[in-house]
């Protein structure tokens, strides 16, 4: 009796290292199923992306994109001169004198006059420049 507690204790143990052994037999193989499962997507994606680069046509796409860019900038100048046109129409008669006035106002309560700053600024004529020697 002695003798088959012994082994019935060997036996459990035993049975403990099998069951920890077909535990890790069953993560890796849900590990490789795993890993199965990513090469397939990728496969799958590469397939797809193959597809794409195939029916990719870059003469094309850039002959579109030059052409969205004439067109975009035609656009942006028949956007100015609608602006520019539309400004014309509806400026007063007095607006531009009324804004140069304003702006007299804030510069004299700079304290720039800007009449006595253009008479002093010097021209062109009487500037000389000394040369250097090389």
């Amino acid at each position: 009796m002695a003798k088959d507690l012994v082994r019935t204790r060997h036996s459990i143990t035993k049975f403990y290292g099998l069951k920890s052994q077909l535990q890790g037999v069953s993560l890796r193989m849900q590990t490789l199923k795993s890993t199965q499962a990513m090469a397939d997507a990728m496969r799958g994606v590469t397939r797809a992306m193959a597809g794409m680069n195939k029916a990719l046509n870059l003469p094309s796409l850039n002959n579109i994109m030059r052409e969205f860019e004439r067109q975009n900038e035609k656009m942006e100048s028949t956007t100015e001169v609608m602006g520019d046109a539309i400004d014309d129409a509806m400026a007063a008669d007095g607006e531009e004198e009324e804004s140069e006035e304003l702006v007299s106002q804030v510069l004299d309560e700079l304290g720039c006059n800007m009449d006595v700053m253009l008479v002093d600024a010097p021209t062109g004529g009487g500037v000389k420049v000394p040369k250097v020697a090389a």
